[in-house]
């Protein structure tokens, strides 16, 4: 049964690695055995996460600004300076934007779609070679595209953008899974419903729970929920499934009305 999980030796990214959702999923990957680099924009927090998950294994801070395209291939070309392929790698990287329709603006609608939609496809198209170099029918590589169930049910909130780019999101991981599975890729989705992050802190600081309340779960996601799920799709378990995205928010859009 733990072969069904097992990461050993394994070559793993996350994006947006340094706090939230992606440190969650950096810190299950480390703990199951894969090699895991991490990458966000601010170093300092950056290499304090890698520094706290290296406690449990090996995992490696590389700064960067995914939101551009010279970002993106600086931080590819640091990991092939480090690694002959890559087995997993999660788009995990992600921004929001509030304001009212009639105020909203081009660099709210940009900022968020470069980051949120943008990058997922030319990150995952640069580090190709690197993912396609020790993947077998036998053993496939992954990508997992972190999107949200604001691109699944209407959000009510000011954040027109955010929901269009997620709903690109599950999309694209549609469109992806189909093409690059003949490449022995896997490509899935998680859609996180709430969980403790900078995006959802002004809620948690206000009225946690009211938060935790307004989920059928009756809680908020955990560490384990969003790890499990990622280690889920990164492992032999997973092997029959692509081009889904997997909605783990407690019930919340079952419940939806």
């Amino acid at each position: 049964m733990q072969a069904l999980f097992d990461l050993q030796g394994k070559v793993a990214i996350v994006t947006g690695g340094s706090r939230g959702i992606g440190a969650m999923i950096a810190q299950g990957f480390v703990a199951a055995g894969a090699k895991t680099y991490i990458t966000a924009r601010k170093k300092a927090e950056l290499e304090a996460t890698a520094e706290e998950l290296s406690k449990q294994g090996e995992c490696i801070a590389i700064s960067s600004d995914l939101s551009t395209m010279e970002g993106i291939e600086q931080f590819v070309a640091d990991i092939q300076a480090r690694e002959s392929q890559v087995d997993i790698l999660v788009n995990n990287a992600g921004a929001t934007w509030g304001q009212g329709i009639d105020e909203f603006t081009e660099q709210g609608w940009d900022r968020v779609m470069d980051l949120n939609t943008k990058s997922i496809f030319f990150l995952s198209q640069k580090l190709l070679p690197l993912l396609r170099q020790g993947a077998s029918a036998e053993d496939r590589s992954r990508i997992i595209n972190i999107a949200s169930i604001n691109g699944l049910t209407n959000p009510n909130m000011d954040n027109y953008s955010y929901s269009a780019s997620k709903a690109a999101v599950i999309h694209l991981t549609r469109h992806m899974a189909a093409r690059l599975i003949k490449d022995d890729i896997l490509v899935n989705g998680i859609a996180p419903g709430f969980f403790p992050s900078k995006m959802t802190a002004f809620i948690l600081d206000h009225d946690e729970q009211a938060a935790a309340a307004s989920v059928p779960a009756g809680r908020i996601g955990t560490p384990e929920d969003a790890a499990g799920t990622a280690i889920y799709l990164s492992s032999r378990a997973s092997a029959f499934v692509n081009g889904h995205t997997i909605v783990l928010d407690g019930g919340q859009v079952a419940n939806a009305h």
